[in-house]
């Protein structure tokens, strides 16, 4: 495939992905609008959150053996197709309980997007490039809670604040963006032809009894934790930041100005996140380990400074924020990426991928009440040193990841590292 077609066909995919958050993300504008036409308190509604996560964290664990089975491009548009469905169908319904039931089948299918996602991108792009492909792939998530939040308010001025069509509105979006994928998308399956050559592409294609093995590759249990520990970084900071800035700069801090100076954390990441993948597919195994681990060495560095620089100024904090996310983001996106896609080949990556991440959502749920509690106990001056000290472990799981580095037999940067290692 030509590069410059390659590039359109992932923008495409990114595309895509941002219309799957539109119809999750607008949740969190439709929230105050259901709690007033249902007349619930905030922990009922937050019921609807914690079931569809949970929805969300089997999706991640069950569909990527099938998607390794059936192809990228037709689970895609399935996710896509069942999103836009489910949330229009959010809109229509007249109590909690289906609401949340209808909710849950969005995240559901929603999970499938990812691994559709990373399914088709090997096909497309060489190794040297697989890391920054994969890099721009996770802009999709990035972008897609920025461009759902103000989709949603803009239906919200439109419509009179009616939570219908805010959670129903953007499925329109989304369905535009379907036909676009179904257009534009190459045809054909990303798995091989088991028919066509029964003994060899038996042997090689994706099989479900060997999802097993992945249980005794050690790379796959290390990425597996580092998922559970940067997801956790990543999904506390994007709950806790506004307020850490409010209750840090006191009765004069307002929402609007502590959820501005929140933005660095997406913003910086994205730059982190592309920066990363440039790099990460052009360097060897042991240069890999050790910039991972000084990369998140320095995560673990500034966290623990945070309470320092807001203590001083808070533009000084922002800007503290700000590198938390550029060197957070890039590891993160590697996860479920370029090291899915190592770890077993492709034939196996949307099941790796899934793993993965559904390990991380589940490290996620303690990002809400388990670290609300370490506030109470200790304010963001413990919180950040719980962080710290996560981020720390983190880059020693890195020094890991290729073997020991001291112990590699070749130069660092004598060759790029090869796209599949068993």
């Amino acid at each position: 495939m030509k590069p410059a077609r390659a590039w359109v066909l992932l923008g495409i995919l990114v595309l895509g992905y941002i219309g799957i958050y539109l119809c999750r993300k607008n949740f969190a504008v439709a929230n105050p609008l259901i709690r007033e036409a249902f007349g619930l308190t905030k922990e009922q509604i937050g019921m609807v959150a914690s079931y569809s996560t949970i929805a969300y964290m089997i999706g991640k664990f069950a569909f990527g053996p099938f998607i390794d089975r059936i192809g990228g491009r037709i689970s895609f548009l399935l996710a896509l197709l069942a999103v836009a469905v489910f949330g229009a169908f959010g809109g229509l319904v007249s109590t909690l309980p289906m609401l949340t039931l209808v909710y849950s089948l969005n995240r559901l299918a929603g999970s499938a997007g990812w691994g559709g996602m990373v399914k088709l991108v090997p096909d497309w792009f060489p190794g040297r490039l697989m890391a920054l492909s994969m890099g721009v792939l996770s802009l999709g998530f990035v972008f897609g809670g920025v461009c759902a939040t103000l989709l949603a308010g803009v239906i919200a001025d439109w419509s009179g604040n009616d939570w219908r069509w805010v959670m129903s509105g953007p499925s329109i979006v989304l369905a535009a963006l379907l036909m676009l994928c179904w257009v534009v998308l190459p045809r054909g399956d990303n798995t091989r032809d088991v028919k066509a050559d029964a003994g060899q592409n038996r042997a090689a294609g994706f099989q479900f009894r060997h999802v097993v093995d992945l249980l005794a590759i050690r790379r796959f249990w290390i990425v597996c934790a580092l998922s559970f520990t940067l997801t956790l970084l990543r999904e506390t900071f994007n709950t806790w930041t506004v307020d850490f800035f409010k209750t840090t700069g006191g009765d004069e801090m307002s929402s609007r100005i502590a959820a501005f100076l929140s933005t660095p954390f997406d913003a910086c990441g994205a730059v982190g996140i592309v920066l990363l993948g440039w790099v990460f597919g052009r360097i060897g195994h042991l240069t890999r380990t050790w910039l991972l681990f000084t990369i998140l060495g320095l995560l673990a560095v500034f966290i623990y400074l945070l309470p320092v620089l807001a203590s001083r100024n808070m533009w000084l904090a922002t800007a503290g924020v700000g590198a938390i996310g550029f060197l957070a983001y890039g590891p993160y996106s590697l996860l479920a990426g370029v090291l899915a896609v190592e770890i077993r080949g492709k034939e196996y990556v949307a099941t790796v991928a899934g793993l993965v991440d559904g390990v991380g959502y589940l490290a996620a749920i303690l990002a809400g009440q388990q670290f609300g509690r370490i506030l109470d106990l200790g304010g963001y001056r413990l919180g950040f040193d719980c962080l710290a000290g996560l981020a720390l472990m983190s880059a020693v799981l890195c020094l890991f990841l290729y073997g020991w580095p001291w112990r590699f037999g070749r130069r660092p940067n004598s060759a790029t590292p090869p796209a599949v290692t068993q």
